[in-house]
């Protein structure tokens, strides 16, 4: 598990964080904490991942929105609740999205099909993508420290922390 982590454990966080990613991120910040991984480069991987992944949706809600929603009319209802958001809370959506639980993948691309001008997610998206991938990847982190304070050595407990993690 170990070499598997190590090895690979950059690209997880990447394809992890493209389309959710608060679980692989805190498994990753506790992987860092056990020195599997660094987590600057975690937080980096994540955020990569995730801007990626935001700006993926947005841009397939700007252009292919209609052909999605007819292969997928499920997401009509979230969408709904996502439109609603972004009309009356715009700047702070684009902002805090990834905090939204259910929501996190529909609401770039609700915003896509808005009227939000590309000028002003780009850079509000960068923020929230960076904002997000420290407080995950630091709170992973912390978590592994805090284990660290009850159950004093990890080791025998590892595997069993990434499992349930």
């Amino acid at each position: 598990m170990e070499t598997l982590i190590e090895h690979y454990g950059y690209l997880a966080i990447f394809l992890g964080t493209i389309i959710e990613g608060e679980t692989v991120l805190v498994l990753a910040g506790f992987a860092a904490h056990r020195d599997y991984l660094q987590l600057p480069w975690v937080i980096l991987a994540a955020f990569i991942g995730t801007l990626f992944g935001d700006q993926l949706f947005f841009y397939l809600g700007r252009r292919h929105s209609d052909y999605l929603l007819s292969k997928r009319p499920h997401w009509k209802p979230r969408l709904a609740r996502a439109e609603k958001l972004i009309h009356n809370h715009q700047i702070t959506i684009i902002l805090g999205f990834r905090f939204l639980f259910g929501l996190r993948s529909v609401i770039p691309f609700a915003l896509g099909m808005s009227q939000v001008p590309v000028r002003l997610f780009v850079p509000l998206n960068v923020v929230g993508a960076f904002v997000w991938a420290v407080i995950f990847g630091c709170a992973g982190y912390l978590f592994g420290q805090t284990l660290e304070l009850y159950l004093g050595d990890l080791k025998r407990y590892e595997f069993w922390l990434f499992a349930a993690l």
